[in-house]
């Protein structure tokens, strides 16, 4: 017990340096970290912690998720509903098919593997997606689209991905089934996000402690996730659905009366969670970093190139296509914003969280694995250190930010 506090508060130390260091040399904070990762991993210090499915969707994804949902404003959300639905499904699906059709026909890979890969791959990562643009500085349209776009398209990727998995261990379902099983995913995890998110207003409003407030907080985002989680719906979805009632209904004032003290516990609510967002991202990537260090990928250098290369052109066949269905509305998302949203969907933990549930016995388990840190590393560092640049040049933030 003594031996992980003392790595935990290691690793804690370690991210505040990271921080510090990256913000004097104006370098992405992920990158910062990663890189340390794998220099805690060179320097052969021991760390116990290790990635798995379990660590990622049980500690780090609730708190990560509703955080973002926090910040999140209902009626811009909702006007933009109708773009981020279709690529959060049909998108991701797209982007699925361009991967798997090309690890089946480029690399002789079998259809179960392939197909179970370019899934896993699809989604983009809301964990990395939304530590990148926040640190970035992007406000506005571009990034309420692309932030909740990764914070939907979980519900795809997960229910496409156990959908797979099944039908390579041989069982049978229908398109009807699984468009069942992907409604209950969805509707359950709204409605678990729902119940908690309400459930925490209104206990909220009977109390003017925000220390109360921010213990019900923390039970409305893990109790929302492993609700739906149980009930085998998205927990992803259930700790969007409560960050936003939080965040857009939680009582403002309803106590003390006072318009004062209601901001300045809003305010409070907001600090706590980037702080709580803070701790999970830096251990999530000081992780990933300590384990791609472990990774071989030299043997790997022609499909891990055509995977990032796959990858790429998925995300740009089901953006610039889906995106132009709206060019006659007033849902039109401008080219430039598309560009980002193409180059902004970045992998990460979700990915890995994936693959690393893979079964033990699945043919090409540790190849797939693999990939996906090979694609991870392309994102956290190719685009997670070009996408400011990216963003500046397209007029999305302004060139003086820090």
């Amino acid at each position: 017990m003594a031996t992980d506090i003392t790595q935990l508060g290691l690793l804690l130390f370690v991210s505040a340096l990271v921080a510090m260091l990256t913000r004097r040399l104006r370098l992405p904070y992920t990158v910062g970290l990663v890189l340390a990762g794998i220099g805690l991993h060179l320097a052969q210090v021991r760390i116990d912690l290790q990635l798995s499915r379990d660590l990622i969707f049980s500690l780090f994804l609730p708190p990560l998720i509703f955080e973002a949902a926090l910040c999140l404003r209902w009626t811009e959300l909702r006007r933009d509903l109708p773009v981020v639905t279709l690529l959060a499904t049909v998108g991701v699906m797209l982007a699925a098919a361009v991967t798997t059709a090309g690890m089946h026909y480029g690399f002789s890979w079998s259809w179960g593997s392939a197909g179970v890969f370019g899934i896993l791959i699809a989604a983009t990562d809301p964990v990395s997606v939304i530590a990148t643009f926040k640190e970035a500085g992007v406000h506005g349209r571009v990034r309420l689209l692309i932030e909740s776009e990764s914070l939907l398209n979980d519900a795809t990727a997960a229910v496409a991905f156990v959908s797979a998995l099944a039908l390579l261990a041989g069982a049978t379902a229908s398109p009807g089934a699984i468009a069942a099983t992907l409604l209950l995913a969805v509707g359950g995890g709204i409605a678990a996000g729902l119940l908690a998110g309400w459930a925490l207003v209104l206990l909220a409003g009977r109390s003017n402690d925000h220390l109360v407030e921010f213990t019900l907080s923390t039970l409305a985002a893990y109790g929302a996730f492993f609700l739906a989680e149980h009930c085998h719906c998205s927990g992803v979805l259930a700790a969007l659905a409560a960050g936003l009632v939080v965040g857009n209904r939680r009582p403002r004032g309803a106590s003390s009366g006072a318009a004062s003290s209601a901001a300045t516990r809003d305010h409070s609510l907001e600090i706590f969670w980037e702080y709580v967002a803070f701790l999970a991202n830096s251990l999530i990537f000081l992780l990933i970093g300590a384990q791609l260090a472990q990774q071989h990928f030299a043997a790997l250098w022609a499909p891990i190139l055509a995977a990032i290369a796959l990858v790429t052109l998925g995300r740009a066949l089901a953006i610039y296509p889906l995106c132009a269905l709206f060019a006659g509305s007033r849902l039109k998302v401008a080219r430039s914003q598309q560009h980002v949203l193409v180059w902004g969907g970045l992998r990460g933990a979700l990915a890995l969280a994936l693959a690393l549930a893979l079964p033990a016995d699945m043919p090409d388990r540790e190849t797939l694995i693999t990939l996906t840190y090979s694609v991870v590393v392309f994102s956290v560092f190719v685009q997670g250190l070009t996408i400011t640049p990216l963003l500046r040049r397209l007029g999305e933030i302004r060139a003086t930010h820090d």
